[in-house]
């Protein structure tokens, strides 16, 4: 057994670094002689995120992480999730917590202590938060067999939990430990409460809002904004969940193991299509002549414009989907960003004016030759494609810019119908652990372009952030804008995905960065039990991602 180990630290440029057997992430840092503000939260230990508690027994490669990146930044979260969790424990005890999905730059909570939460409520939670921050208490990781851990949660009344656990084949499994409080999370925490050094919790329509800082900008919180349509939408998913009784992953599996598979598909299919239909009828009845459709990558925009159109057409309308993509400037106009390449994602990639004449004399009624943008040239041709719309006729736009008023900024109000497509929120894990819906169009992003487009799953993890970053920048802002709000989040849709997207990603090799990114998503996903994919129907948006569709994309 040696006594010595070598580190190689990626912060200071893979230089070797020798500590003794048994040393933790905490002796390695030291020994590094690393300034890291708001760190170290978090390290890739061979590309894996593992906590600071973490010991070496062998030589590896580390990186450690602040809360200015994606993995210190979800760090820092599930900690102040598990503070949160105590303070409501300690304060209420008996209370029902539920975190949720993430609006207004927070997250919503839910608090059921038997009547309407007011905001003395609120001030005592995080006043409790404050001292627990305050104490620096330790947060202890305990591995235990999974028996073991399922009596100490059914013991505590942490049902969502134990329902997890029980539907889970593992041997062993892991919690986490805060005074007396107890808690499971898919993910590593921070080693103490005392690393937390900024968050707010405030009153938010019935519940709790949690902020928390911003990773670009660790000294001040996440920007508060108005998404009052967005929480809605979240509202209205909660109570589909509540009439199915299937709102965490524990319950889904326990479905799937009974044999409810196939309810669970066709009513939540059912669901998208009644709020489709809602959807159709209101376009029908406003005599909106151009539908604007957009939403962020693999929201299933594409699918929901084809199924739209249907249901128009059931409306007595006559549908032209038309892609944006098709008004795009010449290559050669094409703006570039930062580090020199084509930026097509920017406003400025598409002919606005174009655009708008086309539109408008389609809407004198007038005939137009309609472009097809040729992407290997790069040029806008025409091939003679005309069209001439009547009264019955609605012209249904699909893409990026949709939403954005700059993009139509010469049609009139009246004519234009707004609908923002995305995943909205997804299933749970359990009360505590939430799934953010950017992981659910990810792993749809790496089945479909793995399928349909040839990608590896290095290659689509590795465009995540820059996709990210151009749909924080062009898409998200305008959602408030839409008339309707569609979420495509499929309840079921994780457990038919489950066997396909972890044997791609097993794929990732452990020398790539993108392998960390990779592990994470492995381990939720594989918490749940798989569905055939049998019984969804050929309309469904999820054959977009894993075909078999009745479509043509």
């Amino acid at each position: 057994m040696p006594n010595e180990l070598s580190i190689r630290c990626r912060n200071n440029g893979e230089k070797s670094i020798n500590v003794p057997f048994g040393s933790s992430l905490y002796d390695v840092y030291a020994q590094a002689d690393l300034m890291m503000e708001y760190g170290p939260v978090a390290a890739y230990v061979n590309n894996k995120v593992q906590g600071m508690n973490y010991r070496f027994y062998n030589n590896k490669d580390v990186e450690f992480l602040s809360i200015a990146s994606p993995g210190g930044m979800r760090t820092y979260t599930r900690s102040l999730f598990f503070i949160l969790a105590k303070a409501v424990e300690d304060t209420f005890p008996g209370a029902q917590l539920i975190i949720g999905d993430v609006v207004s730059r927070g997250y919503y909570c839910e608090l059921r202590i038997g009547r309407v939460v007011g905001d003395e409520d609120v001030h005592l939670i995080r006043q409790r938060m404050q001292e627990i921050i305050a104490a620096d208490m330790p947060i202890h990781r305990i591995q235990c067999p999974i028996e073991e851990a399922i009596e100490m949660f059914r013991q505590h009344g942490m049902t969502s939990k134990v329902q997890l656990l029980e539907s889970q084949d593992s041997l062993y499994t892991y919690y986490y430990k805060l005074g007396e409080t107890v808690d499971y999370f898919y993910g590593c925490l921070l080693t103490r409460t005392g690393q937390v050094h900024l968050f707010d919790l405030v009153r938010f329509c019935d519940g709790l809002l949690l902020r928390i800082p911003s990773m670009k900008e660790p000294w001040r919180l996440e920007e508060m904004t108005e998404q009052q349509k967005l929480f809605g939408v979240i509202q209205e998913h909660r109570r589909w969940q509540d009439i199915l009784g299937v709102r965490t992953v524990g319950e889904l599996n326990a479905a799937i193991q009974t044999g409810h598979a196939t309810d669970l598909i066709n009513v939540s299919e059912a669901l998208q299509e009644k709020k489709l239909v809602g959807i159709a009828n209101e376009i029908a009845e406003r005599g909106s002549r151009i539908v604007l459709l957009a939403g962020p990558s693999s929201s299933g925009k594409t699918t929901t414009a084809k199924r739209l159109a249907i249901l128009l057409m059931a409306c007595g309308l006559r549908p032209h989907i038309i892609s944006t993509d098709n008004y795009f400037v010449n290559r050669v106009d094409t703006p570039r960003d930062a580090n020199g390449e084509y930026d097509f994602e920017c406003i400025e990639a598409v002919d606005i004016d174009f655009f708008n004449v086309q539109m408008n004399a389609l809407l004198r009624g007038e005939e137009v030759e309609l472009p097809r943008y040729d992407f290997p040239s790069g040029e806008r041709v025409f091939e003679g494609k005309k069209l001439r719309i009547g009264q019955d006729d609605v012209i249904l736009l699909e893409g990026n810019h949709a939403l954005n008023p700059i993009f139509t900024n010469q049609i009139p109000e009246e004519k234009k119908y707004r609908i923002y497509v995305s995943p909205i929120t997804a299933i749970r894990l359990d009360d505590h652990n939430h799934i953010p819906t950017d992981d659910i169009r990810l792993l749809r992003r790496i089945l479909r372009d793995y399928k349909f487009r040839g990608y590896s799953a290095v290659e689509t993890i590795k465009r995540a952030a820059s996709v990210k970053t151009g749909e924080e920048k062009w898409i998200l802002p305008f959602r408030e804008l839409a008339d309707a709000t569609f979420n495509s989040v499929l309840l079921y849709e994780l457990g038919v995905m489950r066997d396909r997207v972890l044997l791609i990603l097993e794929q990732v090799p452990e020398r790539n960065v993108e392998y960390a990114e990779a592990t994470r998503l492995r381990s939720f996903l594989s918490c749940f039990r798989s569905i055939p994919d049998g019984q969804v129907p050929p309309t469904s948006l999820l054959r977009e991602f894993a075909g078999g569709s009745s479509f043509k994309y």
